[in-house]
């Protein structure tokens, strides 16, 4: 009974080894033809980053910028702004009607100053004049027909260039004429100032309209037509023949 159980064994033992020797040359010819170990250790690395490359790329989520609000200045800080010349004009982005205010400002500002020089000089040679005129009669009357040494003022000696100032200071016609063309440039620099004033004020007041009305819908629908017109005789009317205007806005 020993006997035969040593040699079953046997038996199962090669059965079992021939079995696994076609196996393992199967299986050693597989992974020497099919299985390229070089290609595969440089292919799957690559493969392996570009799909997670283009996963990450397909992950991404782009978010869209939020749409900017509508610009619509604030008649308030308009007309606040308004009060600095031609700040209200830039807070309402029409830039276009800088030149326009700057030009105004400058023009009164040049007006102002010309008539005032001109309105001092003759102020100051009136002045003059009406001083030395009493000066030099007072001067007279003390030397009692004596000869009189008197220094006239060049505010008023200066208009009159070539002119015997000792007759000249009592001519009522170039006293007049100091005058006149005194109050005349002193009006003129007043107006001046007023007319200055009133623009300064219509900037503030085109600030603050333009402001109010930024985003007021104005058609551009305008348009003229004109058809003839013919009315045939009634017992109230003659006949009438003419042409119909009209105007869409």
């Amino acid at each position: 009974m020993r006997r035969v159980i040593i040699k079953t064994n046997s038996i199962i033992l090669f059965a079992i080894w021939l079995l696994c020797f076609p196996l393992k040359g199967n299986t050693q010819e597989f992974i020497d033809e099919g299985f390229d170990t070089d290609t595969g250790i440089v292919a799957a690395p690559d493969s392996l980053i570009q799909a997670a490359l283009s996963t990450a790329d397909s992950g991404v989520v782009f978010i869209p910028e939020a749409p900017k609000a509508a610009f619509k200045p604030n008649p308030a800080k308009a007309i606040l702004l308004g009060l600095i010349p031609g700040m209200g004009q830039v807070y309402n982005r029409k830039y276009w009607k800088l030149p326009l205010v700057y030009g105004g400002f400058m023009a009164f500002m040049y007006a102002i100053t010309w008539n005032n020089k001109n309105y001092q000089d003759y102020w100051n040679g009136y002045k003059s004049i009406m001083h030395d005129a009493a000066a030099y009669k007072t001067a007279l009357d003390a030397a009692e027909g004596g000869e009189v040494d008197f220094a006239f003022n060049k505010d008023w000696t200066e208009f009159y260039p070539g002119t015997d100032p000792k007759s000249a200071v009592f001519d009522s016609g170039r006293q007049n004429q100091l005058k006149s063309r005194k109050d005349y440039f002193r009006r003129y620099r007043d107006l001046s100032i007023i007319l200055a004033v009133g623009f300064y004020g219509i900037t503030l007041i085109d600030a603050y309209v333009d402001a109010q009305l930024f985003d007021f819908d104005i058609s551009p629908e305008l348009s003229m037509r004109i058809e003839p017109v013919f009315s045939p005789q009634t017992r109230y009317s003659s006949r009438n023949i003419g042409l119909n205007c009209s105007i869409t806005f």
